[in-house]
């Protein structure tokens, strides 16, 4: 972990969808409410991979319940974290917004409402709207480095 007064990083590695699976179960731990993050990567990064950890760990979602908002744009999941040995519940919203052409396009779907004390909000492809990159709290950034390897950094802001 690198860590200075603005930003707290975070490096994985992967080299398989279990293994990034692993990892979202380790950055799920990192991530407190409320949190509202861009999620970066090219196609077939393993984004959505990744949301399948992150969704398992906070007992949201089975893996394989989890799948690429493209179409629907917004995946909703209700779950938990352990905080100080109680359960808290956390909800947390996967938004793919590789589809939508403007802002006022993104208006409509309303994610002032999705933030919230036990929200976690993950937003793919979220760099291309200045109000999304405003809103963001950091990032989590995907890179394909060779067959089934990825790097994966979760940086925070503080």
């Amino acid at each position: 972990m690198t860590q200075t007064a603005e930003m707290r990083t975070h490096q994985f590695e992967s080299h398989s969808g279990p293994e990034t699976i692993a990892v979202g179960h380790r950055v799920a731990a990192l991530l407190a409410p409320p949190k509202f993050l861009i999620l970066r990567g090219d196609l077939g990064a393993g984004k959505t991979t990744l949301v399948k950890g992150i969704a398992e760990a906070l007992e949201a979602a089975d893996p394989d319940e989890v799948t690429s908002p493209t179409f629907t744009l917004i995946h909703e999941y209700e779950g938990a974290r352990a905080v100080d040995g109680r359960r808290e519940p956390v909800m947390l919203y996967h938004l793919d917004l590789y589809r939508i052409q403007n802002e006022r396009q993104l208006d409509s779907l309303g994610l002032e409402e999705l933030s919230s004390p036990e929200s976690i909000v993950l937003v793919e492809w979220g760099e291309k709207f200045p109000s999304v990159v405003k809103r963001s709290q950091g990032e989590i950034e995907m890179r394909a480095t060779g067959g089934d390897s990825r790097s994966i950094t979760l940086t925070l802001k503080d």
